[in-house]
C-alpha cells in the first residue's frame, strides 16, 4: 500500500492531472497482483455504468441554464430585497442566494461562480472591500454540495450504496445551519468593520420591493419545490428529478424569461458537457485506484490500525476530520469521495456510527476543502471575479473558516442534526 500511495504522491508532485494520476498509480499494484490489464476498462465502465450517476451531468446542465437563463438573477434580486436594508445585508444576500441556488445547481463551484459574478461587483459599488466580498462568496459557495440536490451526495451514494434520497434529506438541516451562521457572520463583520451602505428601513417600500421581487422569482422558486418535493414524495428518483430540473430550467429560460435563445443552447450544452466530462473522468480513474486499494486490503488494514489507536468513536471521528481536512486541502473533492468513501464508511459503521451521518460528515468536511488553500476551487473562482490575489483573500476568509470548522464539529458530534428528518 505504501508503493501505491507513494506513486500517487509522486504523480501529484509532477503535476500530472488528477484523473491520470489516480489511474497510473494503480498500475504497479495490478502488475504485482498479476491482474491482467483487461481489468482496467472493466473497472472503469463498471464504475460509470450507474443509473444514479446519470444525475451528475444533468444537474450540471440545470445549473448552467439557471446561470444564463435569468433564474439565478431573480433569486439574487429576491435575496437583496429581503435583507439589503441591514448593514451587511448585501453580504448576507450572497449567502441567502447561494442557499437558494444550491437547491437546484448541486455544485459548489457553479454556485460560487454564478452568485459571485452578479454580487461581487454590486458589493464593490456599495463600498464592501473586494477581499471581503470574495471571501463571502467563496465560503457560501460550499453550500452547493451540502444543500440538496448535491452532485457530491450523488457520487457518495453511488460508491457506498447508501440511499441518495436519504442523503438529500440529511443535508437540509446542516445546510440551513451553515447558511444561517455564515449570514450572521457576514452581518456582524460588516457592522464591526463598517462595510457597506445601510439603507433606512421603511416598511411600506420594503414590502413593495419584496413583493415585486418575490413575484418575479416565483417560477424560479417553484423549481426546487418540484425537484425536492418529487424526490421526497416518491414521485421520481434523484436521477429522474435531474431530468425534470433540466426541462423546467429550459422552459423558464427559453420560453418564459427568454434570456436564452435557441442559438445559445449548443454553447451552454457544450460547457456543461465539458464540466461533466472532467468529473466523470475523475470518477472513472478513481475507481481504478479504489480497486487497487481493495486488492491490497487497505480498508481492513486501515480499520485495524485505527482500532489500535482508539476504540472510542468520538476520537475516531476527530481523527477522520483532521485527516479529511488535510486531504481536502490538496485533493479534488469528487476524487477524495470516490477514493476514501468506500474505505472509511465501513470503518465508521464498525464504530457504531450511522452511515448517513458519516456521509454528511465527509461531504461537509470536503466541502470546507473547497475554500481552503492551496487548491480550493471556490477561492480561485472568487479571486478571479474580484480581481484580487489569494494573499489578499486570506485574512477575511479566516473568520468564515473558523465558522465553518465550528459547524463541522457540531455536525460531527450532534448526529441528530443530520438524522432528525429521517426519523
Amino acid at each position: 500500500m505504501i508503493l501505491l500511495v507513494a506513486s500517487l504522491l509522486v504523480l501529484f508532485v509532477a503535476s500530472v492531472p488528477i484523473a491520470m494520476s489516480l489511474g497510473l498509480a494503480a498500475v504497479p499494484t495490478l502488475i504485482d497482483k498479476n491482474i491482467p490489464f483487461i481489468a482496467i476498462p472493466q473497472v472503469i465502465f463498471e464504475a460509470l455504468d450507474s443509473f444514479a450517476l446519470m444525475a451528475l451531468p444533468l444537474y450540471v446542465l440545470a445549473g448552467r441554464l439557471m446561470q444564463h437563463g435569468g433564474i439565478a438573477k431573480r433569486l439574487v434580486n429576491l435575496a437583496k430585497a429581503l435583507v439589503s436594508w441591514v448593514r451587511g445585508g448585501l453580504a448576507a444576500a450572497v449567502v441567502m442566494t447561494s442557499m437558494l441556488f444550491a437547491t437546484i445547481s448541486g455544485s459548489s463551484a457553479a454556485t460560487a461562480a454564478a452568485i459571485g459574478s452578479m454580487l461581487i461587483p454590486e458589493m464593490e459599488k456599495q463600498k464592501y472591500p473586494r477581499p471581503f466580498s470574495a471571501a463571502t462568496t467563496a465560503a457560501s459557495g460550499e453550500l452547493g454540495v451540502i444543500i440538496p440536490p448535491s452532485v457530491a451526495m450523488v457520487i457518495y451514494g453511488v460508491i457506498t450504496g447508501i440511499s441518495i434520497t436519504d442523503l438529500f434529506i440529511a443535508g437540509f438541516l446542516p445546510g440551513l445551519m451553515i447558511g444561517t451562521s455564515l449570514m450572521t457572520t457576514a452581518i456582524l463583520v460588516s457592522w464591526i468593520m463598517g462595510y457597506g451602505e445601510r439603507q433606512p428601513f421603511q416598511a411600506g417600500p420594503w414590502l413593495r420591493e419584496v413583493s415585486a421581487a418575490f413575484w418575479q422569482a416565483s417560477l424560479s422558486l417553484f423549481m426546487p419545490i418540484i425537484i425536492l418535493g418529487g424526490i421526497f414524495g416518491g414521485i421520481f428518483t434523484a436521477t429522474e428529478a435531474a431530468v425534470v430540473a433540466v426541462f423546467y430550467a429550459l422552459f423558464l429560460s427559453v420560453g418564459v424569461y427568454r434570456e436564452i435563445s435557441l442559438k445559445d443552447l449548443p454553447r451552454i450544452f457544450a460547457s456543461a458537457a465539458i464540466t461533466s466530462s472532467v468529473v466523470m473522468i475523475i470518477v472513472a480513474f478513481a475507481a481504478m485506484f479504489a480497486f487497487a486499494l481493495h486488492l491490497l486490503r487497505a480498508p481492513q488494514q486501515l480499520g485495524m490500525l485505527l482500532t489500535t489507536v482508539t476504540e472510542n468513536p468520538l476520537y475516531f471521528l476527530l481523527l477522520v476530520n483532521v485527516f479529511l481536512l488535510v486531504v481536502g486541502m490538496f485533493m479534488e473533492t469528487f476524487a477524495a469521495i470516490v477514493i476514501l468513501g468506500p474505505i472509511l464508511s465501513p470503518i465508521a459503521v464498525s464504530y457504531g456510527i450511522d452511515p448517513i451521518h458519516f456521509g454528511m460528515i465527509m461531504i461537509v468536511n470536503l466541502a470546507v476543502g473547497m475554500v481552503t488553500p492551496p487548491v480550493g476551487v471556490n477561492l480561485f473562482i472568487a479571486c478571479g471575479i474580484a480581481r484580487i490575489s489569494m494573499e489578499q483573500l486570506m485574512r477575511p476568509l479566516a473568520v468564515f473558516l473558523m465558522v465553518l470548522f465550528g459547524n463541522l464539529m457540531i455536525i460531527t458530534y450532534v448526529p441528530g442534526i443530520s438524522l432528525a428528518l429521517l426519523r
